[in-house]
């Protein structure tokens, strides 16, 4: 599997705007800090196989609070990208191994969260 450093650990704000990035495999994700914790999930929404975001690195709610789908208005937990709401009919993002490591965010291709 594949090991990416994104972005530095500090630019990432909780509830603040995400860091996109393309993965080896060519599919585009993103990564995003909530509560803390640096997120990574595919830029993928299941609903229409739409990217999240409608400008770049807006993945949050106004509040910061949960991740909303630009364009259908899905709504997904920040935490572990499980469906909140609308039209994404319990079908939750795809989460990838993600870690915080010498002040560098870094992602693994594939795979559920640490």
């Amino acid at each position: 599997m594949a090991t990416l450093v994104v972005c530095a650990s500090d630019v990432l704000e909780n509830g603040g705007l995400g860091r996109r990035f393309a993965l080896e495999s060519g599919d585009e994700a993103f990564v995003v800090r909530h509560r803390g914790v640096a997120r990574a999930y595919l830029n993928h929404c299941p609903h229409r196989g739409l990217e999240l975001d409608w400008q770049e690195g807006r993945f949050f709610d106004d509040k910061g609070e949960v991740l909303v789908c630009s364009v259908h208005g899905a709504r997904y937990d920040p935490a572990g990208g499980g469906c909140l709401g609308g039209p994404c009919r319990n079908q939750g993002l795809t989460a990838l191994t993600c870690w915080e490591q010498e002040g560098m965010v870094v992602v693994e291709e594939g795979g559920d969260e640490r």
